[in-house]
C-alpha cells in the first residue's frame, strides 16, 4: 500500500546522509511535498537521490542548512555527527534563527545534550529523534521515532517527522529518545538470541520449523522479529537491513549508559559477545538475525 501523507504546509528541508535509512526517508519528505536539499559525503548518491525525487544537492552541510526551516541528521555515531553538525561548514553554522536541527542518528544521550545547549547558545533547536522500524519502515515510510527535547519544539516539528513514520512520540527532555532507542535495542537483543535458540532447537529436534512458527506466533510467544525474521533465518537469509556492526554500536552505547546510571545488562552483555563471534564469521553486513548462525542446526 502506498504511504499516504499528512497534508501539512510545506517547508524548506535538509537532509545530512543517504545511507541505507536516510536515502528513503528524504525521498518520503520529498513526496510530502517538502522542498528538500541534501548533503552526503559520496556526492554520487546525493546526486542521485537529487535526479530521483527532484531536489537539490548542496556541498556542505552548512549549504544544506541555509534558508532550511527543518534540518534533518541520519549518519552513523556521535564523531560522525559531530562531524556534520559543528565547525565552519557544519549544519549549526548555516542554520538560520529559530531552525531546528531533527537527529534521527542512534547516538549517545551524552552528545544529544551536547548539541542541544550548543543549539540554544546560537539561538537553534534540537531535537534528538532516533528511528526504530529498519530498512524497510524507512523504505515504506512506516518508522517509530522517539523523540526528546523541548515540547513546543517537538509540536513544530512532529507533523514534518510524520513524511516518513508511522509514529512520532516525544518521550521527555533532550537525550530522552536516545535513552529511549537503547531500551528499544535492549529488547531486540534478547528477543533475537531466544528465537534463534528457539529454530535452531526445533531444526536439531526434526520439527518443520515454518510450521511451528506458525503456529507459536499466534501465541505468547509472537514477536516482529518472529514475524519478520522467521523464516529467512530457517532459509539461511540475513541480508535484510540492519546490520550486525550497527546493532554492536548501538548494544555498546546501552553498556556505557547502563554503567553510568548503575544498570545492569547481564543479556545485552552476553549477545554483545554473541555478535562479536558472528563478525569473525565475517558477518559484520549480516543483518541482526544472522545470531544463528553461531548455533549448530
Amino acid at each position: 500500500m502506498a504511504k499516504t501523507y499528512e497534508s501539512v504546509p510545506a517547508k524548506t528541508v535538509a537532509f545530512i546522509g543517504l545511507g541505507t535509512m536516510g536515502y528513503p526517508m528524504a525521498g518520503h519528505l520529498a513526496a510530502a511535498g517538502h522542498r528538500v536539499t541534501v548533503y552526503n559525503r559520496t556526492t554520487e548518491k546525493a546526486l542521485r537521490w537529487a535526479k530521483e525525487h527532484k531536489g537539490a544537492v548542496a556541498e556542505t552541510p552548512a549549504q544544506a542548512a541555509k534558508d532550511a526551516d527543518v534540518i534533518f541528521t541520519c549518519v552513523g555515531n556521535d564523531d560522525d555527527l559531530r562531524s556534520v553538525v559543528l565547525g565552519e561548514t557544519g549544519a549549526f553554522a548555516g542554520m538560520k534563527k529559530g531552525a531546528v536541527l531533527v537527529d534521527c542518528t542512534t547516538d549517545s544521550a551524552q552528545v544529544a545534550r551536547e548539541l542541544y545547549a550548543k543549539a540554544k547558545e546560537a539561538g537553534l533547536h534540537f531535537i534528538d529523534a532516533p528511528v526504530s522500524g529498519g530498512e524497510a519502515g524507512a523504505v515504506n515510510g512506516v518508522l517509530t521515532v522517539m523523540c526528546g527535547g523541548d515540547a513546543e519544539v517537538f509540536e513544530s516539528v512532529r507533523p514534518v517527522i510524520g513524511a516518513f513514520a508511522q509514529a512520532v512520540t516525544r518521550i521527555g527532555e533532550s537525550g530522552c529518545g536516545q535513552l529511549a532507542k537503547m531500551c528499544n535495542q535492549i529488547c531486540i537483543a534478547g528477543v533475537v538470541q531466544a528465537l534463534s535458540e528457539s529454530i535452531a532447537f526445533g531444526l536439531n529436534a526434526g520439527l518443520d520449523m515454518e510450521l511451528v512458527l506458525k503456529v507459536i506466533g499466534k501465541g505468547a510467544a509472537q514477536s516482529w522479529q518472529m514475524d519478520n525474521r522467521g523464516k529467512t533465518m530457517i532459509a539461511d537469509q540475513f541480508d535484510f537491513g540492519f546490520a550486525v556492526d550497527w546493532m554492536r554500536k548501538d548494544l555498546g552505547l546501552c553498556m556505557a549508559e547502563a554503567k553510568a546510571n548503575g544498570s545492569t545488562l547481564p543479556v545485552v552483555e552476553m549477545v554483545d559477545r554473541f555478535y562479536a563471534e558472528v563478525q569473525e564469521m565475517g558477518g559484520n553486513r549480516w543483518d541482526t538475525s544472522s545470531l544463528i548462525k553461531r548455533l549448530p542446526h
